[in-house]
């Protein structure tokens, strides 16, 4: 590992980073969402499945080759490929996902606004300020503009300060603060009136609906995006891992905590529904299903808020820090691919590369948020839906397909000198060959 690039210096500091990268508002929003949207607790029960079985040995894939490559996403896999065929190929999916990273950065960037502005306006109530505190959570042109841009000067801040001194140290941060938070929050809820049904609807599983094609594939879409996988993020930071580690252990305790935090978040999203309703909200929409989605955030969960009376502002006031936090932890991932790519590649230094990256995302939400009621589904469509389950894809063939098993083999022993000999290593390969590939695309053309 060159000195000029940078690295994790703790074990810690790497879980903290990567699980800050794959616990974001797909977590925190996107996962109750679709458990409230998919029969509860059966979702949950499947996806946890499915994280373990599918989406940590692609997860593995892109770490392997960040670490194997020791450079950004598309050195990384160039330094696998052994033609120039292969090499062209590397550049495709390794660029692919640096673009698909800067376009998902393009319009998060704009919800975790909305996220800020929400945070500030019952502090803005408290202080009497009550025509400032209903500008902050009503649409306009100013306040879109303003709070996104004020979410990626936040990025690019930490971003500029490197590996260790940014993204590892304000990981560090933000982590512990944000897992406290949530459990804080769920302890609360848990004592109002209506959370325990909802509880119920969460925790107990209709075995029946286990098998559904629809939730299968909800689940498995899921497990595959909330690991951050196919934006180029996994294999960069894999790249910063010092070669004595043992990447299985460690991509395994990532897992861990990100479907931790996904079971979490909807273990205070659900009961708080169902709270709402006990207060007379409507958390219900016509066709029977549970509200989800921005309506969820932004509508039921406000009201529920409002209806607390004053404690409800300071309850308002940490969950939507606890959701800004969540952005900002996957906004730095998403910001290190394009940059690392450009300072590596092009020897910009790393203050001028992040600035300026920065800005140009910055342009493009703002002219996102200028066409908002098309713009953003579309970059989120085509960023989410289409970019990530082929990026995801690819680089699943290439580590199965392209890169040579004792390759491969010789990498992971760098770090566990006895892996050759264990479970993992008996089922990854072939999984990650022939199972992965299937079942991401299979997520693919059900999207479609």
């Amino acid at each position: 590992m060159g000195v000029s690039r940078g690295g994790f210096s703790s074990r810690f500091g790497f879980i903290m980073a990567a699980a800050g990268s794959a616990v974001g508002l797909g977590n925190i929003w996107g996962f109750p969402t679709q458990t409230a949207s998919n029969g509860g607790a059966a979702f949950v029960l499947v996806y946890l499945v499915l994280a373990f079985c599918l989406a940590y040995p692609a997860f593995m894939a892109e770490l392997l080759i960040g670490r194997y490559g020791q450079a950004n996403a598309v050195s990384s896999m160039q330094k696998i490929a052994r033609n120039t065929g292969q090499k062209r190929f590397g550049f495709v999916v390794g660029f692919g996902g640096i673009i698909c990273a800067a376009l998902i950065l393009s319009f998060y960037s704009i919800i975790a606004g909305w996220m800020m502005s929400y945070a500030i306006e019952p502090l803005a109530r408290l202080a009497g300020f009550t025509g400032e505190a209903d500008w902050l959570i009503n649409h306009s042109l100013t306040r879109n503009i303003i709070f996104t841009a004020l979410f990626m000067g936040l990025t690019i801040f930490i971003i500029r300060r490197g590996v260790e001194e940014g993204i590892e140290k304000w990981s560090k941060r933000l982590m512990p603060m944000l897992i406290g938070l949530l459990i804080l929050l769920i302890i609360y809820v848990f004592t109002l009136d209506g959370s325990r049904e909802g509880f119920n609807a969460y925790l107990n599983p209709d075995i029946s609906r286990v098998f559904e094609p629809d939730l299968l594939i909800s689940a498995l879409g899921q497990a595959f995006f909330s690991l951050s996988l196919g934006t180029s993020v996994m294999i960069i930071y894999g790249s910063y891992i010092a070669k004595k580690e043992n990447l299985v252990t460690l991509g395994a305790q990532v897992t861990l905590i990100d479907v931790s935090i996904a079971f979490l978040a909807g273990l205070l999203i659900i009961p708080a529904m169902y709270v709402a309703q006990a207060q007379g909200v409507a958390i219900f929409a016509e066709d029977g299903s549970l509200i989800s989605g921005s309506n969820l955030v932004f509508t039921v969960l406000p009201a529920l808020f409002s209806g607390m009376g004053k404690v409800g502002l300071f309850v308002a006031f940490g969950f939507f820090v606890l959701m800004s936090i969540a952005a900002l932890t996957s906004s730095i991932s998403m910001l290190e691919g394009p940059v690392s790519f450009v300072v590596e590649r092009h020897d910009t230094p790393r203050e001028k590369a992040t600035t300026l990256i920065g800005l140009a995302i910055l342009v493009l939400s703002i002219l996102i948020v200028i066409n908002l009621d098309w713009m953003l589904d579309f970059v989120a469509t085509l960023s989410t839906q289409y970019g990530q389950p082929i990026i995801a894809m690819l680089c699943c063939v290439f580590a199965g397909w392209i890169w040579h098993r004792s390759d491969v083999l010789s990498e992971i022993k760098q770090g566990n000198i006895d892996v050759e000999h264990s479970l993992f290593w008996k089922v990854w390969p072939w999984y990650t060959k022939f199972i992965c590939p299937t079942a991401i695309g299979l997520v693919f053309w059900h999207s479609l």
